[in-house]
C-alpha cells in the first residue's frame, strides 16, 4: 500500500503504545510506554499503517504522490485530546476577575447572580450564527496548541431551547473544522433562575423533555455535583436515569468540597470524574477500583481561581487511579485554550512526572472521552493524529512554561494549514 503521508526522521517517537489494551494507563504504566529514536510514521488516508525506525521503512511504498514530512530530529507524539473544555457560550466574564483579585470567591460570585449565570443570560441572547463563530474560533486556537480531538460542553442555556443549541453548534463546529468534537450535555451545571430552590424539579425537567431529544446528538450526560449545585443523592438519580437512556456519564465533583460524588459516579460506570482536587484517599481508592474511571485533572482551574488547592495527582497514581489532564476551557474558571500549560502545572503543582503528563494529555484523555481504540497514541490501525514538535527531547515538552511547542499538526493524515 503506498502511503499519502510520511513522516520520517524523528528523533524521539512518543508512541505511548506498550500498556495494556483493554484499560488505561495506570501506576507505572503510565510512564512506561515506547520512546523509538530516529524512526518514522506512515499513513494511508486517515490511517497509520506503519510504525518503525527509520532503517526499517519500506522506500518502495513512498512515491511522487506521497507528502512527506521531515521531522529533522525533532519530537513527534500522538495528537493532544483535550477531554474536558466549556467550548460552546457567549460574552466573557473578565469583569469578575477583579472581583476575584478582590478576594471574592468562586462560590460568592455564583450565589450573587454571576458566575456561571452570568454567562447563561449572555448565551440564552445570543444568536446560533454568533455562537457558532465563537465556537470555530476557539477550535481554530485548540488546533494550533496541537489539540485535534476536544471534548465541548453545553450547559450555559440551562433551558430546553438553548441548551438544544448548545448541543447542535458544538456538533457543526466539528464538521466546519478539522478538529474532532465530541459533545457531553451539561444541562445540569447549575439551578438555572426558573427553578431556584428546586433542584430535584429541574433535574426532573432535563430527564423527561431533553435528554430524550439529544440521543444520538451527545456522547456524555455530565452533571456538577457540588455545593450550589446539586447535591450527590440528586445527582445520582439524574445519571442514572441518563444511562438508562444510553449516554455515557461523566460528573464534575470534589472541585471544592469532598461530597462522594466522584465514588458515586464511578460506581455508576462513569467513563471519566472530574476536578477531583479534594478526592478523599478512600473514595479514590473506590474510582481505581472500577479500573476504567478516569480523573481528569484540570490544574488550569485552582490557578487561575487563586486556590492553593489542587488535585492529588501524585497520590491519585500511587493508588491506581487513572488520570488525565485537561484545561477546563470556559469563561469563568479557566479562560484559557493552553494544554501545554495544564500539562506543566500537572507537573509542578499535582506531582506528575512529564512522561505521565504527557500520557495525560493523549491515551488516557481519549480513555476519558471512550476513543482510546481510535486515538491518543501512534499505532498501526489507528487514527493518523500528530503532531511535530519544536523539541528534541520530551522532557523539554514541561520545561519551557507556557511556550507552544508545535510545529506541525497532522489529523487524519492531512497536514494541517
Amino acid at each position: 500500500m503506498a502511503y499519502s503521508l510520511l513522516l520520517r526522521n524523528c528523533g524521539q517517537l512518543l508512541t505511548l503504545a506498550g500498556g495494556p489494551p483493554d484499560r488505561p494507563l495506570t501506576g507505572a504504566a503510565l510512564s512506561d510506554w515506547r520512546i523509538l529514536e530516529n524512526a518514522f510514521v506512515a499513513c494511508a488516508g486517515p490511517t497509520i499503517v506503519a510504525v518503525g525506525l527509520m532503517a526499517e521503512l519500506d522506500e518502495t511504498q513512498v512515491t511522487a504522490a506521497t507528502t512527506v514530512v521531515d521531522a529533522a530530529g525533532q519530537v513527534v507524539m500522538p495528537g493532544l485530546v483535550e477531554c474536558h473544555t466549556h467550548l460552546v457560550f457567549a460574552g466573557n466574564r473578565a469583569p469578575e476577575f477583579q472581583r476575584k483579585l478582590q478576594g471574592e470567591s468562586y462560590l460568592d460570585i455564583l450565589a450573587s447572580g454571576g458566575g456561571i449565570l452570568s454567562t447563561v443570560r449572555a448565551t440564552r441572547a445570543a444568536p446560533e450564527a454568533g455562537l457558532l463563530d465563537n465556537a470555530l474560533r476557539h477550535l481554530h486556537d485548540f488546533r494550533r496548541y496541537g489539540i485535534t480531538t476536544l471534548e465541548a460542553k453545553s450547559g450555559y442555556g440551562l433551558d430546553r431551547e438553548t441548551e438544544l443549541r448548545l448541543v447542535r453548534v458544538a456538533r457543526e463546529a466539528g464538521r466546519r473544522q478539522p478538529v474532532r468534537v465530541v459533545v457531553t450535555f451539561l444541562g445540569a451545571h447549575v439551578v438555572p433562575p426558573e427553578y431556584r430552590g428546586r433542584p430535584a424539579d429541574y433535574l426532573d425537567f432535563l430527564a423527561a423533555d431533553v435528554l430524550p431529544e439529544l440521543r444520538g446528538e451527545a456522547d456524555f450526560v455530565d452533571i456538577f455535583c457540588e455545593e450550589g449545585a446539586f447535591s450527590v443523592e440528586d445527582s445520582r438519580r439524574y445519571l442514572e436515569q441518563a444511562r438508562a437512556l444510553g449516554f455515557g456519564l461523566k460528573i464534575h465533583a470534589e472541585q471544592l468540597h469532598d461530597l462522594g460524588g466522584c465514588a458515586m459516579a464511578a460506581a455508576l460506570g462513569a467513563v471519566s470524574v472530574d476536578h477531583c482536587d479534594y478526592l478523599n484517599p478512600a473514595d479514590a481508592a473506590r474510582v481505581a477500583a472500577t479500573g476504567r474511571t478516569v480523573a481528569v485533572l484540570l490544574p488550569l482551574v485552582p490557578l487561575f481561581l487563586r486556590q492553593e488547592k489542587y488535585a492529588p495527582g501524585r497520590q491519585l497514581i500511587d493508588q491506581g487511579v487513572p488520570v488525565a489532564v485537561s484545561t477546563d476551557f470556559n469563561p469563568g474558571s479557566c479562560p484559557g485554550k493552553n494544554l501545554w500549560l495544564a500539562l506543566s502545572m500537572a507537573c509542578l503543582k499535582m506531582g506528575l512526572t512529564p512522561k505521565e503528563a504527557i500520557a495525560a494529555v493523549t491515551l488516557n484523555a481519549a480513555w476519558a472521552l471512550s476513543l482510546a481504540a481510535e486515538i491518543g497514541s501512534v499505532e498501526v490501525g489507528k487514527r493518523a493524529d500528530l503532531l511535530v514538535l519544536d523539541v528534541r527531547d520530551y522532557q523539554e515538552i514541561p520545561y519551557w512554561l507556557g511556550e507552544n511547542p508545535v510545529r506541525d499538526v497532522v489529523i487524519g493524515g492531512r497536514v494541517c494549514e
